[in-house]
């Protein structure tokens, strides 16, 4: 009798798994289908340069990804900020040019997004050999939190966002932490679309991770920022911004890593510019 039950209450639960992404997928359905309203169509156009970029196939997939983004996550001001149009569009433009050309779940931990008026300060507790602890204060233009949260500030990313060509953009950043942070901590080794591919993946990264600590040891010249040394997450955010923002240096200079990146994002910006 407790057999029968236990598999009742299993057959019971995933049943209710199963209708549970039937609605979601239908609701979300809706959302896309409906028009893109012509004031957010502008601001895209005015201020998200990634957006005129896109071929025309992409731009219609970028504006059903938004609404629907736009409807899930909730956007919180702080230090004053009132979040508008303007602001939800940009950082939901950009978050979302990581998801297109295949399947996603939308950034299913992330919650909300906190929007600061400027990089703010952030306090971090150290242990030092002997476990001495002391406080230790970062200023930040943004955060990711595999809890739900993605914090931001918002006169970096208008700088960022203005310039598309710059190797730097922190939405891009903090939203590449995201999709590496969906399958446990940040390590450098988002969900790929098969297991046989992280051998390569594994391989490659690894060998320019390598590549770009020698550079910042030895302060030579590298296409990705000294930051993305710091371990493989922050190496897998750096070179993200870079596949977007400067594709054909990346292709040139780190052809294997660019087809990597390719092949993960569905994506080829060499051919958008």
């Amino acid at each position: 009798m407790m057999i029968v039950l236990i598999l009742l209450i299993s057959a019971a639960a995933i049943l209710w798994v199963a209708t549970s992404q039937i609605r979601l997928q239908r609701r979300r359905q809706r959302i896309a289908n409906q028009p893109f309203p012509h004031p957010w169509r502008k601001t895209l156009q005015a201020k998200v340069p990634y957006y005129r970029h896109l071929p025309t196939d992409l731009q219609l997939q970028l504006k059903k990804h938004i609404q629907i983004f736009l409807h899930e996550k909730i956007f919180i001001g702080c230090d004053g900020i009132k979040i508008t149009d303007e602001i939800r569009l940009t950082v939901a433009a950009q978050a979302c040019l990581l998801l297109l050309n295949r399947p996603t779940n939308y950034y299913p931990k992330l919650q909300k997004i906190l929007i600061y008026p400027s990089p703010f300060i952030v306090n971090n507790q150290t242990t030092a050999p002997g476990g001495v602890v002391s406080e230790q204060q970062r200023v930040l233009a943004g955060e990711s939190w595999d809890t739900g949260t993605v914090i931001l500030s918002w006169q970096t990313t208008q700088k960022d966002t203005a310039n598309p060509c710059d190797g730097s953009n922190v939405v891009l950043h903090e939203f590449a932490h995201q999709l590496d942070q969906e399958t446990g901590p940040a390590n450098g080794a988002p969900q790929l679309e098969k297991t046989e591919d992280y051998q390569q993946w594994s391989l490659v990264l690894a060998r320019e991770f390598e590549r770009l600590q020698n550079a910042a040891h030895q302060h030579e010249y590298s296409l990705f920022s000294y930051y993305g040394a710091t371990n493989p997450a922050e190496f897998f955010a750096v070179i993200t911004e870079v596949f977007f923002e400067q594709p054909h240096a990346l292709f040139a200079q780190h052809r294997h890593l660019y087809q990597q990146l390719s092949h993960f994002f569905k994506l080829d910006p060499v051919n958008w510019h």
